[in-house]
């Protein structure tokens, strides 16, 4: 097992958190990965910061954005210089346990899966544990689209799916990656869950992932725009997305 892994985090004033994040990409047990970090905030201060950060390591390489594009498109860019076989996500305040990738790839090898995600756990600004998202074995469209139990900073996947250039992240605040999966699995590409809680999903109260506002515009946009379903339709597919995740949330 010795293949390249990418690694992309797209930053956008994240200062608090971003060392915290990387140190537990670097401290990661599988060694053989690149770390793509876009800076799409591109200000003095996150140049300053960033600059600095890429010191630590020679595998790290920095792209600035010239202007702010949001999470998606950053995830995109990343994606075309990614040297890797694989390709990894995470979030620029999240935090992964540090035999992720190796665990991970592992399975990914073993059973030849183009893409997978794990169990994470939620927790806090103050690192409190706050709950636990167990996955599913197998991600199916159907499944997919009454209830997004996918976390972005979870999931690896196979560079060469990438071939097929409607496979990227949506131009949207938030659920961009939503868009993303469900174009997979629409097009009956397995996303495998793994049993194994490697990531920390940090819950923040002025992020826009916490925003609900911005989460049903953005929810209603998938299924309008992206899946081309009619307004009823799509009305029906955000009220079950938004029930799923009270029910699922409540559990914790």
């Amino acid at each position: 097992m010795s293949s390249l892994v990418s690694v992309i985090i797209p930053y956008f004033k994240k200062k608090k958190y971003i060392e915290k994040t990387i140190k537990s990409i670097l401290n990661q047990t599988y060694k053989k990965f690149e770390l793509i970090i876009v800076d799409d905030e591109n200000s003095k201060s996150s140049n300053n910061l960033l600059k600095k950060i890429i010191k630590k390591d020679r595998r790290i390489k920095l792209i600035f954005n010239k202007k702010n594009q949001g999470a998606g498109i950053s995830r995109n860019i990343g994606m075309k210089i990614a040297r890797g076989k694989f390709i990894a996500f995470c979030d620029s305040d999240d935090v992964w346990k540090k035999n992720k990738l190796q665990l991970q790839l592992k399975f990914m090898e073993k059973k030849k899966i183009k893409f997978s995600f794990t169990n994470y756990n939620i927790i806090s600004d103050k690192e409190r544990l706050i709950g636990l998202i167990k996955v599913k074995k197998l991600m199916t469209f159907n499944k997919l689209i009454n209830s997004c139990d996918i976390g972005l900073s979870t999931v690896m996947i196979r560079k060469n799916i990438l071939k097929n250039n409607k496979y990227k992240f949506a131009p949207l605040k938030t659920k961009e990656d939503y868009v993303f999966w469900l174009k997979l699995a629409k097009d009956k590409i397995e996303l495998v869950g793994l049993n194994k809680t490697l990531s920390n999903w940090r819950k923040t109260e002025n992020s826009l992932s916490s925003s609900s506002v911005q989460k049903l515009i953005d929810g209603y946009r998938v299924y309008k725009i992206y899946l081309g379903y009619g307004w009823f339709k799509s009305l029906l597919c955000l009220v079950n997305l938004s029930i799923n995740f009270v029910i699922k949330y409540n559990r914790i």
